[in-house]
């Protein structure tokens, strides 16, 4: 009786536990910060997750700027 309870329990398949999703490497470091849209003064909108400045020009203006931005660009001009 006991070898027929044993062949039993060993023929019954346990259950495997479940694998843990896997990311590839790096996939935490390529979500971005919170950011926000802005206007760009090429008339695109812009996704930048620096703050907002304001930079002097070469003729003495000042221009608003946004940082930081979802293409690859440190400063975008934006539009007033």
């Amino acid at each position: 009786m006991k070898a027929l309870t044993l062949a039993l329990l060993f023929s019954l398949a346990a259950p495997k536990p479940a694998q843990p999703v896997r990311r590839p490497f790096g996939a935490l470091d390529q979500r971005p910060t919170k950011g926000r849209w802005y206007f760009a003064a090429s008339g695109h909108a812009v996704y930048c997750y620096g703050p907002v400045m304001t930079l002097p020009q070469a003729n003495g203006d000042l221009q608003k700027v946004a940082t930081f931005c979802r293409d690859g660009r440190a400063v975008v001009p934006l539009k007033d």
